[in-house]
């Protein structure tokens, strides 16, 4: 495999991995009880972030920690 299929390969994980949390999120908001779409939104963005941190994507998981900021702020403000 090359560097750029590997690379490629590592892209498109973290992009399932974000696409998880989105929905999660997403999930809040169609819940009578969103607590756990919370928390599995804050579980799947701490994953994308660890996982962009060891693969070297310092500006997506610069971006994917602002991102988890802001659905805290959204889920304190909003269903608590």
């Amino acid at each position: 495999m090359s560097g750029q299929e590997d690379k490629a390969l590592k892209l498109a994980h973290l992009e399932h991995l974000k696409a998880e949390a989105e929905k999660a999120y997403d999930g809040m908001y169609d819940s009578r009880y969103p607590t756990g779409d919370y928390t599995d939104a804050k579980d799947w963005f701490l994953e994308s972030i660890k996982y962009a941190g060891e693969n070297g994507f310092t500006e997506e998981a610069e971006a994917l920690e602002k991102r988890l900021a802001h659905v805290k702020a959204v889920f304190r403000s909003q269903f608590t």
